[in-house]
């Protein structure tokens, strides 16, 4: 329920539809009754009032160009496969069906024929969605006027039943009457608990996705999408339950996942998880209202809960997962909802923000994209799989932090990128900034000079080990854009961050891109990677530290912009890695190879083009350079080394 704010209506639709009710003034419309009786036509057109009962043709696809007023007494059947199309050229408010106090609503929907409530634009907000008005108690009183329609709800028995829906997708609603008042998608005036309300989905609406007024009904299954104010809204002493509900936020422009408000009904809400890729509110309480949620999970909100009320300290009446609410947590648990048990909801969308913490072996679904937010951490004995084509952006652009955002797969975990030429994995930020967040970063177990479990420069992760053919998993076809997040001068995340990984680890066909530091750095360890692409990463695209001695096989690299280091940074113990096939084109100057401390190579297949310097010796007093072999030689600092590509950049052309 919209309050105290205005909002317009966004001029861009989404393909997913969401319905919306919320408050009106009384005297906006007239209510149907018997002193102006409107035939109700037979055809496809829904107009009028219904005096007797009908049960429409699933065959038909039905268009309603006004209120569809049930009432009293009425029964409308709506069988599974039925589609209502609301006009849009009319007064979006005065396009809504209602089930007037005393009618009956019967949708027959099924998992393979929902019934369909939908405008004929898919705008969202062009049309008022399903009012009903029921006898059951609400703090309104008996024979309560709604702030929609002037409808007459509300009496004294909690036992109301006003019908059964079953299976309904309900898109584009929440009509708006002012700035205060708008329908929502499915309102729900003082319904009795005899009501049988479940599997519905409620997608692109301008208002609330269900707001229950009081009264006893429950609901079950619900998934809610993208309404613009909040998913689940509860006022008037409502004191029914919620089973089974996943609310989806990809939008901004929403309020929350759980607005309550009014005289507490102690409702209960079980198994609620709520998933936003945008941040926002995930609950709000106000005035005294509260409620038992059990199996509560939020991720990607700013704040999980927000109490309205000042003055109110006393949390007691909001128990959430078996305890009072704690504004202090963000209740960031595992969901407790599978949005698959919503596959029947052909046009839902596919979004979901990964969890914190990965435990237990967990594979994604190539046809949702993925969010981050946070630190997203696959702990030791679990593995992260992610299958071709899969999308996953880190969250940032309200997150001046990119240092809070990354993917660690911790010392012995495994991750499984199974990306092909066809369909790569891609992982980027939501701002295409360079230094947006912090990357990938891998922990092993092999030999590295900083020693067993040592602590990394990032995120105090522990790495390192005796295992030189440890496996940390294997990384196929990866696009991976915008990493490099700055900890400090003189520490940064990169593109893709291997602390002692091993050489049973596969690497193999890597995209790096737009990066704020390097794009690849070995710390140590044995593993091995081949076809790397690596492109305007501002410090050096291959670094490698801490005795590495693994190989790079086939590498381009391409520098067209200023604020880069080097193609190559080599420092610390020399572990005489391999380099084969190495080609680095510069268009801006700049060094190409900086070799630091003792640090050597063996490099064959080098080809460098446009660079200012080819070979840099950190140390001023070093002249012994046989540790550094170039095509079978001790390097030299006056050969340019620009000979014929080794690498054809073709090769990467599945890099979009």
């Amino acid at each position: 329920m919209k309050m105290f704010k205005s909002r317009f209506l966004p001029t861009l639709a989404l393909a997913l539809g969401v319905t919306i009710t919320s408050c009106s003034s009384d005297d906006e419309f007239e209510r149907l009754d018997d002193d102006d009786p409107t035939p109700t036509p037979e055809g496809t057109v829904l107009n009028g009032s219904v005096e007797e009962d009908r049960t429409l043709d699933a065959s038909e696809t039905y268009n309603l160009t006004g209120v569809y007023s049930v009432e009293p007494g009425v029964t409308l059947t709506i069988p599974a496969g039925t589609e209502i199309i609301a006009d849009t050229d009319e007064d979006a408010t005065g396009v809504y069906i209602v089930v007037q106090k005393g009618g009956m609503i019967d949708i027959q929907g099924t998992s393979s024929a929902p019934v369909i409530m939908r405008s004929s634009n898919s705008q969202r907000g062009s049309w008022g969605g399903l009012v009903i008005a029921g006898d059951a108690e609400t703090t309104a009183g008996v024979d309560a006027t709604a702030e929609v329609g002037g409808i007459i709800y509300g009496g004294s028995n909690p036992e109301d039943n006003s019908g059964s829906i079953e299976y309904l997708v309900l898109s584009d609603a929440g009509a708006q009457i002012n700035s205060e008042s708008q329908y929502n998608g499915l309102s729900l005036y003082a319904i009795g608990s005899e009501t049988h309300i479940e599997n519905i989905a409620i997608l692109n609406g301008s208002d609330d996705g269900v707001e229950f007024y009081g009264g006893s009904v429950s609901a079950t299954n619900l998934y809610l999408e993208n309404n613009e104010d909040d998913a689940v809204d509860w006022t008037e002493g409502w004191n029914g339950t919620v089973t089974n509900t996943y609310v989806l936020h990809s939008i901004e422009n929403f309020s929350t996942a759980i607005e309550a408000d009014g005289v507490d009904g102690n409702p209960t809400i079980e198994n609620f998880t709520a998933v936003s890729s945008t941040g926002g509110v995930a609950l709000q309480f106000k005035a005294q209202s509260g409620a038992t949620i059990n199996g509560l999970s939020l991720s990607g909100y700013d704040t999980a809960l927000d109490i309205a009320e000042e003055t109110r300290t006393d949390l007691s009446g909001i128990q959430l997962n078996g305890a009072t609410a704690d504004l202090d947590m963000d209740y960031s648990e595992a969901q407790t909802v599978d949005p698959s048990m919503f596959d029947w909801v052909d046009n839902r969308g596919n979004v979901s923000v990964l969890p914190g913490t990965i435990d237990t072996d967990l594979a994604l679904d190539a046809n949702s994209e993925y969010i981050i937010n946070g630190v997203v951490s696959v702990e030791e004995g679990a593995t992260l799989t992610i299958p071709a084509g899969t999308k996953i952006t880190a969250r940032s652009d309200d997150n001046e932090d990119g240092t809070s955002i990354y993917i660690v797969v911790q010392k012995g975990a495994m991750i499984d990128i199974q990306g092909t030429e066809d369909n790569p994995v891609v992982m980027s930020s939501t701002s295409g900034v360079a230094g947006s967040w912090g990357g990938l970063v891998i922990a092993g177990n092999a030999e590295t000079t900083a020693g067993i479990d040592a602590t990394a420069e990032v995120g105090g992760i522990i790495y390192g080990g005796d295992n030189s053919e440890d496996n940390s998993g294997s990384i196929e076809y990866l696009i991976l854009s915008d990493a490099g997040a700055q900890i400090n001068s003189e520490s940064q995340y990169n593109g893709l961050s291997l602390y002692a990984v091993g050489s049973e680890t596969t690497i193999e066909n890597i995209a790096i891109l737009n990066g704020l530091d390097d794009g690849v750095e070995f710390y140590g360890g044995s593993v091995s990677a081949t076809n790397l692409y690596l492109e305007n990463n501002e410090d050096d695209a291959v670094d490698w530290t801490e005795g590495w001695n693994g190989a790079v096989t086939n590498t381009y690299v391409y520098h067209t912009i200023e604020n880069f280091s080097t193609a190559i940074e080599a420092d610390g113990i020399n572990g005489n890695p391999t380099v084969e096939n190495f080609t680095a084109v510069s268009e801006t100057g700049g060094i190409a190879l900086q070799f630091k401390a003792q640090s050597g190579a063996t490099i064959t297949g080098l080809s460098l083009s446009g660079y200012d310097t080819a070979i840099d010796i950190a140390e001023e007093g070093r002249t012994d350079l046989s540790a550094i072999q170039i095509e079978g030689e001790n390097a030299s600092l006056e050969a340019s080394y620009e000979t014929e590509a080794t690498v054809d950049v073709e090769m990467f052309s599945w890099v979009q």
